[in-house]
C-alpha cells in the first residue's frame, strides 16, 4: 500500500487582496498610500456620524422620559 502524496493547501486570495496586487501594479507607492488615506477618511467620518445619530437619539430620548 503506498502513501498518500502530501496535500498543499493553497490560501485562495480574498477579493480585497486581489485588488491590492492590481493596485501595487497600476499605482505608485505613493497613490496607494493617498488613496488609502483618503478611504480611511471616509471610514472614520462614517464612524463619527453613525455615533453622532446614536448620541442625538439618546438625549433626545432621555429629554422625553423626564416629566
Amino acid at each position: 500500500m503506498q502513501a498518500a502524496p502530501p496535500v498543499r493547501a493553497t490560501a485562495i486570495p480574498s477579493f480585497s487582496t486581489a485588488l491590492r496586487a492590481v493596485e501595487s501594479l497600476l499605482m505608485s507607492s505613493g497613490q496607494r498610500t493617498a488613496r488609502r488615506n483618503a478611504w480611511t477618511s471616509v471610514l472614520e467620518d462614517r464612524r463619527r456620524a453613525k455615533d453622532r445619530v446614536e448620541t442625538q437619539r439618546v438625549v433626545e430620548q432621555s429629554l422625553s422620559v423626564r416629566p
